[in-house]
């Protein structure tokens, strides 16, 4: 915390401090800056400013000693040198907030990078805020409904939780957070904050488009670290949408929906500071303080007697091995795990999330109710019997099976055809026309496959469809005979 001497310096970047509050850079090694000050040095998270035109922020991370500070830099180095002069802020970084700031794009400096108007009326919080006691925090488990069949039965997630997305490169993660905010900002009366940090610079663009024509953009606010820019930007921009949030929850007392991608690049510019920091690497070369730095982020979620914010954040998996540390870390502050599965990408069935690696601890009868409790199980049931009859189907044919397992096999690829769904954000690539369903369409939809209604439907009928009404049996003869004549021999007079 700082003191009040520290406080009550001007924190304008145009007014020109005491003469004390001046310092000279004696080191540059990278995006790590050393400064020199001789007297009252800067605290902890203080911003400093140098260059020609005050255009390089250093944040202070370290005091060296009594007259040096180490910082790293939140904007490229170019053109910085030794004996430049550096000038003491008296501030942390800080965050727009206010309602002008929903429909705008920013950086994490709250500049606002959509070539729109310049910001008014907003007041401005610093990014480093600590998570809201125990006491404020709610102890009440409800259900965050989101359209998408797949994640409502078998995954549902918690409002004011964290729910991770985990996958490899390329599985649909960023996809699948741009239909969340679809269907959340268009049914849900909250406002959403996506995050990106160090994603493309092309995700984030495509995303605004997608937004503004879907006419959502009204209720989202978006701020961007891209991976071109330094670790310390990366780094920070995390802190800085979730101090927009807080200012929604606690002042607006609206619910938001915090979209965080990707949150493995949080930790993978923790990473490159401590390196530059000259800190001694931990396990796969991991920063010593991932713990700490992913927990002050995380902890800041949460549901309060004021409102909740509920984040669902991508998670990149190295070489899809869970068992990496920042996904063993990730992995112990989520309410819910969604994992996507490169081989259900590769067999075309979107969102391609595998029901059995992905849990949630929503998913008790006494939150979700027993019906669908006992729905969801049975379907994981079914799915984890197919998922071990694919190596005799692979090897003997699915005719050496028994008929309990044929049947068996026959609804679990319905039910993975039916968990499927069309996208709205993805409607332009593919066609077909984007659907939300209700939990109840979902739920009842499962229970009538698993109650053999659709055995003599072909798989066909129910892949991208929304509620189970819009299967269609093929006009001609019932499927089971053309499948009888697919088997017979052919005659000679079909030539």
């Amino acid at each position: 915390m700082m003191s009040s001497k520290t406080t009550e310096r001007s924190t304008s970047l145009n007014a020109d401090p005491p003469e004390s509050h001046f310092g000279k850079v004696v080191a540059v090694r990278g995006s790590i800056v050393d400064v020199s000050f001789t007297e009252c040095l800067p605290a902890i998270h203080t911003m400093l400013r140098t260059g020609n035109n005050q255009e390089i922020a250093i944040e202070v991370l370290a005091q060296l000693d009594s007259q040096i500070v180490r910082g790293i830099a939140l904007t490229p180095t170019q053109g910085l040198a030794r004996g430049m002069q550096v000038t003491d802020t008296g501030s942390p970084l800080m965050a727009p907030v206010g309602k002008p700031i929903l429909s705008r794009m920013f950086d994490v400096f709250g500049n606002t990078i959509d070539r729109g108007p310049a910001l008014e009326d907003v007041k401005w919080r610093s990014v480093h805020q600590a998570p809201p006691s125990l006491v404020r925090r709610s102890t009440k488990s409800e259900v965050f409904e989101t359209g998408i069949k797949a994640i409502d039965v078998l995954l549902p997630l918690e409002r004011g939780g964290k729910a991770g997305l985990f996958g490899g490169a390329g599985v649909g993660k960023t996809v699948l957070l741009a239909e969340l905010i679809h269907n959340m900002v268009g049914q849900e009366e909250g406002t959403s904050i996506f995050c990106g940090i160090g994603e493309r610079c092309r995700e984030g663009e495509e995303l605004y488009r997608e937004m503004k024509s879907a006419g959502v953009l009204d209720n989202m606010v978006m701020i961007f670290g891209q991976m071109n820019e330094p670790p310390g930007s990366r780094f920070r921009v995390g802190h800085a949408a979730l101090t927009m949030a807080e200012y929604f929850r606690d002042e607006e007392h609206r619910d938001v929906l915090l979209l965080i991608d990707n949150i493995f690049r949080f930790i993978q510019a923790g990473m490159e500071v401590s390196g530059l920091m000259g800190h001694m690497p931990s396990r796969l070369g991991y920063q010593p303080t991932m713990g700490t730095e992913l927990s002050g982020l995380e902890e800041r979620i949460a549901n309060t007697d004021s409102g909740a914010i509920t984040s669902i954040q991508a998670v990149y998996v190295p070489a899809d091995d869970f068992t990496d540390p920042a996904a063993v870390h990730t992995f112990s502050h989520l309410s819910a795990s969604i994992v996507l599965s490169r081989t259900r990408a590769g067999e075309g069935l979107f969102p391609a999330i595998d029901p059995l690696q992905s849990n949630s601890k929503m998913a008790t009868p006494g939150i979700v109710g027993r019906r669908h409790y006992e729905l969801a199980q049975e379907i994981r049931r079914t799915l984890a019997q197919y998922d071990e009859l694919k190596d005799i189907i692979a090897m003997l044919g699915l005719e050496q099976l028994s008929p309990d397992d044929r049947n068996v096999v026959a609804r679990a690829r319905r039910l993975e055809r039916f968990l499927t769904q069309p996208f709205f954000t993805t409607e332009q690539f593919t066609g077909l026309k984007g659907k939300a369903v209700s939990l109840e369409d979902s739920l009842d939809g499962c229970q009538r496959i698993l109650n053999d209604e659709f055995k003599d439907y072909p798989e066909k009928s129910l892949y991208m469809i929304g509620k189970i009404d819009e299967a269609k049996m093929p006009k001609g003869p019932n499927p089971v005979a053309n499948k009888e004549r697919a088997h017979a021999k052919p005659s000679p007079h079909d030539a």
